[in-house]
């Protein structure tokens, strides 16, 4: 869904004074379903806010990239002036979710893609884009992602990525359990930076936002505890 829907007013402002425990995630709000993650976020106990400029990512606590057209997003980032305070914020240390085209911006590398296309380098990882074919290729399965209690997770894919190389740092959750694409990577753990190929913010389990939000909060905690010198 395009994130033209999502009133500014319908979600917080960015607000320093904010209690860590209710941690600020921005949602890159360029192009993509944006009302769906702020929703999802917002469920779990974070305070969400968009983020279109320089100053709104600096006032966040973790970032969501959201699913939609990964090399729109690739330019608008540059439009806007966002790619490189955005690679400066995950080099630093800045927690990170992306699904789907999110995926694809924090690969290291990309494959498929168009040669002007730009990536942010969160994840040593190789992605290929539209991995699983176009939008009428697109497909929902069950799959079992690692760390989260409850049973399988249900996964939405379109136009998805996959991801064809994880570095040795990077923790592999979850992958596609059969069919032709059976054992592909399809979730992925670099420290604070998450990706998945599927959309969890579509299916009403909020499991793996809560495990970010979870995250993003103990970091944010982290900061907050550290004596001033």
């Amino acid at each position: 869904m395009n994130e033209s829907a999502v009133s500014p007013e319908s979600v917080a402002a960015p607000d320093a004074g904010a209690a860590p425990t209710q941690p600020t995630i921005g949602v890159l709000a360029l192009q993509g379903d944006v009302r769906e993650h702020i929703a999802v976020l917002a469920e779990c106990g974070a305070r969400p806010v968009l983020v279109r400029r320089p100053a709104e990512l600096a006032a966040v606590d973790a970032l969501v990239l959201p699913g939609g057209e990964s090399t729109a997003i690739s330019k608008l980032l540059e439009i806007f002036e966002l790619l490189e305070p955005l690679r400066d914020r995950l080099h630093d240390g800045m927690p990170a979710f992306g699904s789907c085209a999110g995926m694809i911006l924090l690969a290291s590398e990309v494959l498929d893609t168009r040669p002007d296309a730009q990536h942010l380098s969160g994840i040593d990882m190789t992605v290929r884009r539209n991995a699983f074919g176009r939008q009428v290729d697109s497909f929902e399965t069950d799959i079992e992602f690692a760390g989260l209690p409850g049973g399988p997770v249900r996964a939405v894919f379109i136009r998805a990525p996959w991801v064809e190389r994880a570095g040795a740092g990077v923790e592999v959750l979850a992958r596609v359990p059969g069919g032709p694409a059976a054992g592909r990577i399809v979730a992925v753990r670099q420290g604070r930076v998450v990706a998945t190929a599927f959309h969890p913010e579509v299916t009403g389990d909020h499991r793996v936002h809560r495990m970010f939000v979870d995250l993003v909060r103990g970091v944010a905690l982290s900061s907050d505890t550290v004596p001033s010198t």
